[in-house]
């Protein structure tokens, strides 16, 4: 590779790890040409996977601030999804692509700037997509938001039952007492 094309490559892999919101390698020795196509089908329009160089991509991946992360994965032949948009989409189509070809190794990865090791991208994979997070939150928080609104209407048709059951007690209350006192009243004007 000519130096110019060098630099070329680790310009534009510096600016996949810095525009990307998460990257996974992963070692692909023994997948066919046409098992990375169906492979790159699987992993949608967020994540772009490629085959990179081991040396290129460390020099990339310091410029880029995530040398640590990297650094130690990036032996045998390696190839990296860099995520643009959703990352638990990204990892649950190359969980279920390792699982079905098992040449695909994760290695690991980085998202959000922080290390990932290859169980935490598979953990990654058995969350719901953030759509179906944000739906759930969403319905908890119209029921949580009900729940307050009812509350709220009832204070009042409370308030408005207990006043009425203290004007039936007053009235009870008060016309006993003052039949009673008006008995006592009465006995003694005849005496």
């Amino acid at each position: 590779m000519a130096r110019a094309d060098k630099a070329a490559a680790v310009a534009e892999l510096k600016s996949e790890f810095e525009s990307s919101s998460g990257a996974v390698l992963t070692e692909y020795r023994g997948l066919t040409v046409a098992q990375l196509s169906e492979l790159r089908r699987s992993l949608g329009e967020n994540a772009r996977f490629a085959v990179v160089k081991n040396t290129l991509t460390k020099i990339a991946a310091r410029e880029a601030g995530v040398t640590e992360e990297l650094e130690q994965l990036l032996q045998g032949p390696s190839a990296i999804a860099f995520v643009k948009g959703d990352v638990v989409e990204a990892a649950k189509g190359l969980r279920d692509f390792a699982k079905a070809n098992p040449n695909l190794v994760i290695k690991g990865g980085v998202v959000d700037g922080k290390p990932m090791t290859s169980e935490d991208i598979t953990t990654l994979a058995s969350l719901e997509s953030r759509e179906v997070l944000l739906a759930k939150l969403a319905g908890a928080m119209k029921a949580s938001m009900g729940n307050a609104a009812a509350l709220f209407n009832a204070l009042p048709t409370k308030a408005a039952q207990l006043a009425e059951a203290l004007r039936v007690k007053r009235e009870e209350e008060g016309g006993a007492p003052a039949a009673a006192a008006e008995a006592p009243a009465e006995t003694s004007d005849e005496g």
